[in-house]
């Protein structure tokens, strides 16, 4: 499993970032609970848990 950070406004042009990967799935989902704890409604990033082989969104490089 993966951990990336995503766009909290859902905006496309802003690229989603890995945090970690290889983390086993019981402690990814409560890692990502913590983090998305610690940040407030305004905050730039969400955190997600994804499986290994999700590719991420590379924001700008992906529209143009």
């Amino acid at each position: 499993m993966k951990i990336i950070a995503v766009d909290n406004f859902a905006r496309e042009s802003v690229a989603e970032k890995l945090i970690a990967e290889n983390v086993n799935e019981y402690w990814g989902k409560r890692i990502v609970d913590s983090l998305n704890d610690k940040q407030h409604a305004n905050s730039q990033d969400f955190f997600e848990l994804v499986s290994d082989d999700y590719v991420l969104w590379r924001g700008m490089e992906e529209l143009v």
